[in-house]
């Protein structure tokens, strides 16, 4: 067995357990699964993932070797391993993790460096730091690279920043912009799980509690809509002007965050970008506070500011800092700014990731199909794919729909017929 470094290769029973209650919510993966059994269409690769290593990353992985790629897999996020999986995925498995809950930043850049001494031939992003790491540091790895895929919204921001600049140097599939991903995984999976991971760290009733939403993309979206569902009254702060429109329009409160601040009781980033609540806006928060983040990386709040205004920090619950200003006033800080979703519960539900999955899988194929036509460009998987999918989850779900007859075939492709 390949090296790994994990936390406890103890807690692999439970992890297996685990990752097969997940995949009894995941169809359309499994389906997927058992074709790459019997074709094996990634044979030959070596793949490197730097995912989540949670329950659902793990049935991705699994599906992978089934098609015959000889994978490893590291975490994409110092806090959203689930321990018990990756050891799993070791033990059971014999896929190598580099992996553990709570790793610092020195082991989190040695563990993207171990998995890319795999010399991958397809790299698995969530966020883009296998290959940005590639593209700053280790170039060399680049000639042997196919393609890589990226998973969320953050790290396709940091792809075409590279693409636009002419530096990218690789074909990259843009998962997170097929549609059986975004507009589900980012909307509904986002948008239950960031209520998950608030609700699991602060015990809190949402009913009657002014929820801040900050960014209404498609995670905000989703977000706002669970908040709402359970009761509470949301605000959406937005700089897009189409985006705060559109919120307003479907009910929601909309004004600028330093004046939503003063108000709310919880407020959650979702935005991909960075210093979206800052000392201003920490100066005019109403005492007990409650701030998260559920975008990719914890530069969405800006802590350093925050601690610089505190004079006292401790922790006062599992995942919960609580900050002290000098008035007295207290700020409550989720699972340090990371991801509040994976860092404080356990990422979205099986059901939803098993479309995201279902498009890295087919990414994976896609890219070792099409290596030789590829440009050095990033691309959205084939709309019939992303249909097929769509297909396949309905059919799980039990789910029937209509075909166009003959003569609606006829009419839709035709410019004779009008009024």
């Amino acid at each position: 067995m390949k090296k790994s470094d994990i936390q406890d290769i103890r807690l692999a029973s439970k992890g297996k357990n685990r990752i097969e209650w997940a995949n009894r919510s995941m169809p359309v993966l499994d389906q997927i699964r058992k074709r790459f059994s019997k074709e094996k269409p990634l044979r030959g690769l070596r793949v490197s993932a730097c995912l989540h290593v949670t329950t659902e990353t793990a049935n991705l992985m699994i599906a992978l070797k089934a098609g015959g790629a000889d994978c490893v897999l590291c975490a994409s996020n110092p806090l959203s391993t689930q321990d018990d999986v990756a050891a799993a995925l070791v033990k059971h498995f014999g896929i190598p993790v580099f992996a553990v809950k709570g790793e610092n930043k020195k082991t989190y850049y040695r563990h993207l460096n171990q998995a890319l001494n795999h010399k991958p031939h397809i790299t698995m992003d969530d966020g883009a730091d296998l290959v940005s790491e590639i593209h700053g540091k280790r170039k060399d790895l680049a000639d042997h690279i196919v393609g890589s895929t990226e998973e969320t919204t953050t790290g396709v921001i940091r792809l075409r920043s590279l693409e636009e600049k002419g530096l990218l140097l690789f074909p990259v599939l843009a998962v997170n912009d097929s549609k059986t991903k975004h507009f589900f995984d980012n909307r509904y999976g986002t948008g239950q799980s960031t209520v998950d991971g608030i609700i699991r760290a602060t015990n809190i009733l949402l009913a009657g509690a002014v929820f801040v939403v900050c960014g209404y993309g498609w995670c905000g979206r989703g977000l706002a809509q669970k908040a709402r569902g359970l009761g509470a009254h949301v605000v959406v702060a937005e700089i897009d002007p189409l985006k705060a429109l559109e919120a307003v329009m479907d009910g929601f409160q909309v004004m600028p965050l330093k004046k939503a601040v003063q108000i709310a009781d919880v407020i959650v980033t979702v935005t991909g970008n960075t210093s979206v609540i800052r000392e201003e806006h920490f100066r005019v928060m109403k005492d007990g506070a409650i701030i998260a983040n559920s975008g990719h990386f914890n530069v969405e709040i800006d802590i350093p500011a925050l601690k610089r205004l505190s004079k006292r920090v401790r922790p006062i619950r599992d995942f919960i800092e609580e900050f002290e200003l000098p008035n007295g006033r207290k700020i409550h800080l989720i699972a340090e700014g990371r991801l509040v979703n994976l860092a404080a519960a356990e990422g979205h539900p099986a059901s939803v990731m098993d479309m995201s999955f279902a498009n890295q899988a087919l990414g994976a194929e896609f890219l070792k199909q099409n290596n030789l036509t590829l440009e050095k460009k990033i691309y959205t998987l084939p709309e019939a794919l992303d249909q097929n999918i769509a297909s396949l989850k309905l059919k799980a779900m039990g789910v029937q729909i209509d075909r166009l007859t003959s003569e609606q075939v006829k009419y839709l492709a035709s410019w004779e017929l009008g009024t």
